[in-house]
């Protein structure tokens, strides 16, 4: 579920109404309805991810929504996530305090670092404005770190 949520950018409730039929293996995109401000968008499908997923639907078989709780047709719920990612960084020894929203701030932010084009992070994220977006052109700072200064020119 973590990965899912950094690889794709999702938001946590889009990730727990997703439901087996919204992953597209064969155009490796996950299909994301009724977002927020009631938008429907796509998300790229890593191919690792496809693989991770494959092996949970064999092991879980999930019925209605593709990541259930305890009872089958019934979405796994947020709290529950939210333990499984403070249970993650317990394992790895990280303290920083962390939320599952940095996960689709690091997704956005590392396709800026790599020089993904702003406009086409917006369309990913599902911001209907561009200001929403540019909140990572002040986060990443490996670019600026990277400019030359024209004193050294000179």
């Amino acid at each position: 579920m973590l990965s899912l949520i950094y690889s794709c950018g999702l938001r946590c409730g889009e990730l727990l109404a997703l439901k087996p039929a919204h992953i597209d293996s064969k155009r490796n995109i996950v299909m994301l309805q009724n977002a927020k401000g009631k938008k429907d968008r796509i998300a790229p499908l890593s191919p690792k991810i496809l693989n991770l997923l494959r092996d949970y639907y064999v092991l879980y078989k999930p019925k209605t929504y593709l990541f259930e709780g305890n009872k089958a047709g019934i979405a796994y719920d947020a709290r529950s996530l939210q333990q499984v990612l403070k249970q993650a960084l317990q394992k790895v020894n990280i303290t920083k305090p962390v939320t599952l929203h940095w996960l689709r701030h690091s997704y956005a932010t590392h396709l800026l670092e790599s020089g993904t084009d702003l406009r086409y992070i917006q369309e990913l994220l599902g911001h209907n404005s561009s200001k929403t977006t540019e909140i990572y052109t002040h986060v990443s700072t490996k670019n600026i770190q990277q400019i030359k200064s024209p004193f050294d020119d000179l």
